[in-house]
C-alpha cells in the first residue's frame, strides 16, 4: 500500500462549482438590498467612490467607524467595474464562498485521502465542500452583505498554510513561504473583520504547538518574516485611519471620553467593549449561550446529522497513543507496512486536532464574549471537515462481493463509520425529513391563497424587541402568513423527503456516495426555495419597491427624502435613491459616534423640524412606520398624500405634482 496522491479532481470541482453557481450566482439579482447592514456596507462602498476616499469610511455624509475596510474595498471594486448595482456590490461574498469551498476541500483532501476510496481519494474534501456550501447557516448568512464567511476563508487558509509550514520544517525546508504567506491572510483577516482575524489563527497555532509540543519550534517558523508579511498588509489602513481621524471633543453625559476618535472607538469600543458586552451605543443583539450552541447544529443542517460521531472519532484519535493505528475504518485488505501505517495515523491525528482546536477556539471565544446567532461560521469549516471525514471512511465500505453480507448497522461494528452514516441519517435525517415533509407539505396544501388586497406585512405579527437580531423577522410569521409561501413550502417538503427518507434507503443498500450526492442536491433544492421565501419576504426588510416609488414621482430627485426614524429602518433608501436621506430622531446607532465630528453632515432633524418642513418646503417625502400617528400630526401643517406602502412602511408626499396625480393619491387629510 501507497500514501494515496492529494490531487484535486475535476468532477469534484466541477460539482462544487456548480452547486456554488446555483446558489450562489442565482441569488446575485434577487431581492433587492436589505435594509440595516446589507445596504450600509454597500453605500459605504459607493461613498467610498465618490469621495476618491479608501480610508475613511462614510455613510450618508456621516463617518462610520464600525468596521475594518475589506469588505466595503471589495464592494467597491467590483462596481468599479461592473456598475453601481446591486448586484455587483454582491459578487466579490460571493466569489468569497467559491475560494472557501476549494479551501476546504484542499484541507479535506490533506487530512482525509488516506481514509477515502482509493480511487477517490479527494472524497472526504468533496463532502467537506459541499457540507459548507449546503448547510443552513453558510447559505443563509451570504445573503446579506457580512464578512463572517469570510473570516471562514481566511482561518482555513491561514491553517492550511500552517501545517504546510510543519511539513516543510519535517523534511528539513525553509517555511519561510508559507508562513510569508500565514502572515498576510492574518492581515487580509484583520481588515475583514477586525483584531478577531489575529487572535483565532496565533491562538490556534499556539494552541497546536502546545498539545503537540512543540513549542520550541516557533523558533524555527520563520515568526518575525511572518509578521512583517501581516504588517505591511494590515498596518497602513490603521495608521491612516489613526491620522485622518483623531481625536475630537465629545459631549458630556453619553458615556464617551472628553475627545474621541477612530483609535477609541474602533479598537477599544468596537473590540474590547464589545468583548465585554459594554459597546457604546450597545445597538446590537445577544443570544444566550446555551441557544448559541443549539444554533450551532442548527447551522449544520443537514450534516449535522453526521457530526457526533465524527466528534466521537476525532476524540478517540487524540486519546489514542501517536504510535499505535487508529481504526478509523474496517478496511480488511489494509496493509500493515508499520512505517506507513504511523504515517497515516499521524495524518488522522493531525487533522483530529487540527479541527478540534479550530472549532474550540471559535465557539469558546464567543461562548465567553458578546455573540450574534451567526458567529458561528469561522468554526463552520472545521466541523465539515469533520463529517466529511466520517462520509469518506463510509465511502470505504462499498463491496462489489454479490455474497457479501448487507451492509447495515446490525451487521457492521458500531464504531465503524458506514455504521455511524447510516445511523446518523437514520436516527437524525429521517426524522427530520419526515417531520419537515409532513409540515411544510400540509402547510402548503391547507394554507388558504392570500386574499386579493391583502400583502403580507397584514398578516404578520410584530415583535421589535426582537428585530435587534438578524433573524428577528422570522418571529413575525403566523399561520394566516404562510398563505404566501405555498410554493416554497412545497419545494422544501419534497426536498426534505429526499433529504431523509429516500437518501437513507439509497444508503442502506450500500450505496452511500449516492446517498450523499443525494443530501446535498435535495438541501439545494431546500435553500433555492428558501431564497424564493426571502424575495416574496423582502418588503418586510427592504425598501428597494419605494425607492422606485419616489423615483417614478419624482425622476428629477430633487426632492428631499427623510426617515421617520433611525438609518437601518429605510438604509436601502440611500442605495437605490442614489441621494442623501435625513433622519427624524435618527442620531441613534451606526451615525451616533460619527455625528459628532465637525463636517458630519446635518442630516438629523426633530419632531419640530419635520414639521416646519412639513409647512414650509414646497416638497418633502418622508418615509414612515407609523403613518397612524404621523398623518395627524402632519394634517396640522399641511396636505398629506401617499405615494406608496409596502411591507408596513409609507412614502408619505406634502404636495402632489399634477392634476391626474391629485385623483390617485387623494390627500389624506380630507378623510
Amino acid at each position: 500500500m501507497t500514501l494515496p496522491q492529494r490531487r484535486w479532481r475535476w468532477p469534484s470541482l466541477a460539482l462544487l462549482t456548480c452547486v456554488w453557481g446555483v446558489l450562489q450566482l442565482g441569488g446575485l439579482f434577487s431581492p433587492g438590498l436589505l435594509d440595516d447592514v446589507d445596504s450600509v456596507y454597500t453605500q459605504i462602498a459607493r461613498e467610498m467612490l465618490g469621495r476618491h476616499d479608501y480610508v475613511t469610511p462614510y455613510i450618508d455624509g456621516i463617518r462610520f467607524f464600525d468596521k475594518p475596510p475589506l469588505m466595503y474595498w471589495m464592494a467597491a471594486g467590483s462596481m468599479k467595474i461592473f456598475g453601481q448595482h446591486d448586484w455587483a456590490a454582491r459578487l466579490p461574498l460571493a466569489l468569497g464562498v467559491l475560494l472557501l469551498l476549494f479551501a476546504v476541500y484542499a484541507l479535506g483532501i490533506r487530512f482525509f485521502a488516506g481514509l477515502s476510496p482509493q480511487d477517490a481519494p479527494d472524497r472526504g474534501g468533496l463532502y467537506a465542500a459541499l457540507a459548507v456550501a449546503t448547510s443552513i447557516g453558510p447559505y443563509l448568512y451570504t445573503r446579506f452583505y457580512i464578512p463572517d464567511i469570510l473570516l471562514a476563508l481566511w482561518m482555513t487558509l491561514a491553517i492550511h498554510l500552517f501545517l504546510i509550514a510543519l511539513d516543510r520544517l519535517r523534511e528539513a525546508r525553509s517555511a519561510i513561504v508559507p508562513m510569508l504567506g500565514f502572515g498576510a491572510v492574518m492581515g487580509i483577516d484583520v481588515l475583514t473583520k477586525g483584531l478577531i482575524g489575529l487572535v483565532f489563527p496565533v491562538g490556534f497555532v499556539l494552541l497546536y504547538l502546545a498539545f503537540t509540543r512543540r513549542l520550541k519550534l516557533l523558533a524555527r517558523l520563520s515568526v518575525v518574516p511572518a509578521t512583517l508579511a501581516f504588517l505591511v498588509v494590515a498596518a497602513p489602513w490603521h495608521i491612516l485611519a489613526a491620522l485622518r481621524n483623531p481625536p475630537v471633543a465629545m459631549p458630556a453625559g453619553l458615556g464617551l471620553p472628553a475627545r474621541a476618535g477612530w483609535a477609541w472607538f474602533y479598537l477599544y469600543n468596537e473590540h474590547v467593549a464589545r468583548f465585554l458586552g459594554k459597546r457604546i451605543p450597545h445597538d446590537y443583539g445577544q443570544v444566550p449561550i446555551p441557544l448559541f450552541w443549539l444554533l450551532l447544529f442548527l447551522w449544520l443542517i443537514p450534516w449535522a446529522a453526521f457530526l457526533p460521531a465524527a466528534l466521537r472519532n476525532a476524540w478517540r484519535t487524540l486519546r489514542a497513543p501517536q504510535d499505535t493505528a487508529v481504526r478509523f475504518d474496517s478496511d480488511l485488505h489494509a496493509s500493515h507496512e508499520n512505517s506507513l501505517q504511523e504515517r497515516l495515523t499521524a495524518v488522522r491525528h493531525e487533522a483530529a486536532l487540527t479541527c478540534m482546536l479550530w472549532a474550540g477556539i471559535v465557539l469558546g471565544f464567543f461562548t465567553v464574549s458578546s455573540r450574534q446567532e451567526y458567529y458561528h461560521l469561522p468554526a463552520i469549516p472545521a466541523l465539515a471537515l469533520l463529517a466529511g471525514g466520517l462520509l469518506a471512511a463510509a465511502d470505504r465500505k462499498r463491496t462489489h462481493d454479490p455474497g457479501a453480507p448487507r451492509l447495515d448497522s446490525e451487521t457492521l461494528d458500531r464504531t465503524a463509520p458506514y455504521a455511524q452514516a447510516l445511523r446518523g441519517a437514520l436516527y437524525m435525517l429521517v426524522p427530520l425529513g419526515t417531520i419537515l415533509f409532513l409540515i411544510c407539505g400540509i402547510l402548503a396544501i391547507i394554507s388558504p391563497a392570500p386574499k386579493p388586497g391583502l400583502t403580507l406585512n397584514d398578516a404578520l405579527s410584530s415583535n421589535p424587541e426582537l428585530y435587534n437580531l438578524s433573524l428577528g423577522h422570522v418571529f413575525d410569521l403566523t399561520g394566516s402568513a404562510m398563505g404566501f409561501f405555498r410554493g416554497p413550502l412545497l419545494a422544501v417538503s419534497l426536498g426534505m423527503l429526499a433529504l431523509g427518507p429516500i437518501a437513507y434507503l439509497v444508503r442502506r443498500k450500500g450505496f452511500p456516495f449516492a446517498a450523499n450526492l443525494a443530501v446535498a442536491g435535495a438541501m439545494t433544492i431546500v435553500l433555492m426555495a428558501a431564497h424564493e421565501g426571502l424575495a416574496r419576504f423582502y418588503p418586510i426588510l427592504g425598501s428597494k419597491d419605494l425607492a422606485e416609488a419616489i423615483l417614478s414621482d419624482d425622476p428629477a430627485q430633487k426632492t428631499p427624502v427623510l426617515i421617520d426614524g433611525e438609518l437601518t429602518s429605510g438604509s436601502s433608501l440611500l442605495f437605490y435613491l442614489n441621494n442623501p436621506v435625513l433622519l427624524v430622531n435618527g442620531r441613534i446607532n451606526g451615525p451616533w459616534f460619527g455625528s459628532f465630528w465637525p463636517d458630519a453632515r446635518p442630516i438629523f432633524l426633530t419632531d419640530d423640524d419635520l414639521m416646519q418642513w412639513w409647512h414650509n418646503r414646497t416638497r418633502v417625502y418622508v418615509l414612515t412606520y407609523h403613518p397612524d400617528q404621523r398623518v395627524p400630526q402632519l394634517c396640522q401643517q399641511g396636505p398629506v398624500y401617499k405615494v406608496a406602502d409596502s411591507g408596513g412602511k409609507t412614502i408619505l408626499r406634502n404636495s402632489a405634482p399634477g392634476q391626474a396625480t391629485k385623483a390617485s393619491q387623494p390627500n389624506l387629510c380630507s378623510h
